[in-house]
């Protein structure tokens, strides 16, 4: 049975397990191919629209699981193209996914936990304790309902690229984490490529180093925020558990091991982290291994229960400059859907204000 004593979502299966569970039932392992067919590219609503796969192995389909376990609450649409999503799962809680239109494609971002005990201060999904972690099928069914939503739009678009950044920390919920990319990545499902696929961690160092050893070709990104300890334990208390040395050893072992780039996160808050001598900090921590990291500098989207602001377009460029001059790759993101809720979890935790 799956969570809450209802049938699981077969979006949580494998094509291996699904071709396990079915020929242990007097199916024929082909039978899951097809099946992944019409979930992930004919994209079926119901299972009675899978016509070339026979009753029996259908009436055993519609017994024991369900097509779909979330349910679409509410959408914003930006000027800019952004669409977030509000999904509420069986169990009532809700969620966030975000579509963004980029240069390169159609990206989505999705959710890993319902809300997050990481409790970085200038965080918006922060502010509401994690509850669970989500099942490895609703992190797929994120990216299904988004898919659903392109298809309907009749233009033939299609999700290109993934990040794995949204409510919760995507490396505290490691398996379900690891599985979704699995499904996803899977050329006979969406076949979102490894190197189209982003993790984003606030720095739990043993799963970095489980994650290098998978071996998986998927990028990684580290949710840094601050070039010192003191700095970074002030705004993230995980840091004092896991201290910036011990995250450049555990990067060092990822670069060594799959010899992929890494996208150093830094959110730049006002008079907080965003100084030239910040900056000067950060390039000597990253010298050794410039030419394989990236810091990407993302302006700050202010959460009106968090004291901090962004920081001044002169800040930003003054930073960007010093990374620059001392020869760190990096980039200032461009920002999407800023007319909407833009913060990750802010139009959950208003949904959940206005219910209270």
């Amino acid at each position: 049975m799956g969570t809450f004593g209802e049938k699981p979502s077969i979006y949580g299966l494998t094509i291996d397990e699904l071709a396990g569970w079915l020929t242990e039932r007097g199916q024929k392992k082909f039978r899951a191919e097809q099946i992944w067919d019409w979930l992930y590219r004919k994209r079926a609503r119901s299972f009675s629209e899978m016509s070339n796969v026979n009753k029996e192995c259908l009436a055993l389909l519609e017994e024991n699981f369900a097509l779909g376990t979330i349910d679409l609450q509410l959408k914003q649409v930006a000027k800019d193209g952004t669409v977030k999503f509000l999904f509420r799962l069986r169990d009532g809680n809700l969620i966030e996914t975000v579509l963004m239109r980029q240069a390169y494609g159609l990206s989505v971002c999705v959710t890993t936990q319902v809300g997050c005990n990481i409790g970085c201060s200038f965080c918006a999904s922060g502010l509401l304790r994690k509850v669970r972690n989500l099942e490895a099928a609703e992190i797929v069914e994120q990216l299904m309902q988004v898919q659903f939503f392109l298809d309907e739009a009749g233009k033939g678009e299609r999700v290109s690229h993934v990040v794995v950044m949204g409510i919760g920390e995507p490396f505290d919920n490691f398996d379900n984490m690891i599985r979704f990319v699995k499904v996803i990545n899977h050329p006979k499902g969406l076949a979102i490529g490894a190197r189209h696929i982003t993790v984003s961690t606030s720095g739990i160092v043993p799963k970095i180093y489980e994650f290098a050893d998978l071996d998986l070709q998927v990028n990684l990104a580290i949710s840094l925020h601050a070039p010192n300890n003191e700095l970074r334990s002030s705004i993230m208390k995980i840091n004092r558990a896991y201290p910036i040395e011990k995250i450049m050893e555990a990067m060092d072992y990822y670069l060594k091991k799959t010899n992929r780039r890494v996208t150093i996160e830094y959110i730049l808050l006002k008079d907080v982290n965003d100084h030239v001598e910040e900056a000067r900090q950060l390039a000597e921590l990253l010298k050794d291994k410039r030419k394989l990291v990236y810091v990407n500098l993302i302006p700050y989207n202010p959460v009106l229960e968090t004291p901090y602001q962004r920081s001044t377009k002169e800040a930003m460029l003054a930073f960007y400059d010093t990374l620059k001059k001392n020869g760190i790759n990096c980039v200032i993101r461009k920002e999407h859907g800023t007319d909407i809720d833009a913060a990750c979890g802010q139009l959950r935790s208003k949904q959940l204000k206005k219910a209270n």
